[in-house]
């Protein structure tokens, strides 16, 4: 099975510059992946692995598919966390700046200093909402592990429970019929 990921607004010149996945619940933990362009090449693929990191630098404008293939697990279902990090090519309002700055020389370079600053201080807080992004995720992955796996361990516990109990119920009743005299001896 194919799920097509298409861009909801496929009119804007968007260029991303990484994909990464990572399947957070379900059997195995693992799905196929494929990045395919508009022109139908394959740009990058992965088989049965729980996460991955692909950069691509996209050549021709269109929709690439995204395809996450589980036809491998016919029983099991998937649940896949993945996040395309986009450049949209906006420098977040440059032109408002730009309409500010007088024809000084000294303000142009403290203008242009703080725009560095201001950059700078951008791409560091989304380097850090992307990490966050995946941590978060990585912590979801968990956290539907543990819930597995607490599920198996208490099953687990209440059958072992139950088979002590009835091994503690015939232990009783053997020692009991051990020593019970059917035959009285009158003195």
């Amino acid at each position: 099975m194919y799920i097509d990921v298409v861009p909801e607004y496929s009119t804007l010149l968007i260029c991303f510059h990484a994909f990464s996945y990572q399947v957070i619940a379900g059997a195995g933990l693992d799905v196929g992946f494929t990045l395919i362009s508009p022109s139908g090449y394959r740009l990058a693929s992965d088989f049965r692995r729980s996460d991955g990191t692909h950069t691509v630098h996209p050549t021709e404008d269109g929709d690439y598919r995204l395809c996450f293939d589980n036809s491998f697990s016919k029983r099991s279902e998937k649940m896949v966390f993945f996040e395309v990090i986009i450049d949209s090519g906006n420098d977040g309002g440059h032109e408002e700046w730009a309409d500010v700055a007088t024809p000084e020389s000294m303000v142009d370079y403290k203008l242009e200093d703080i725009r560095a600053s201001m950059d700078s201080v951008h791409r560091h807080l989304e380097r850090s909402r992307q990490a966050l992004v995946m941590l978060r995720a990585f912590e979801t992955r968990d956290r539907y592990l543990l819930e597995d796996n607490l599920w198996r361990v208490s099953f687990w516990s209440c059958i072992n429970l139950l088979v002590m109990l009835a091994v503690a119920a015939t232990q009783i009743y053997t020692l009991r019929r051990l020593f019970d005299d059917k035959k009285r001896v009158c003195t």
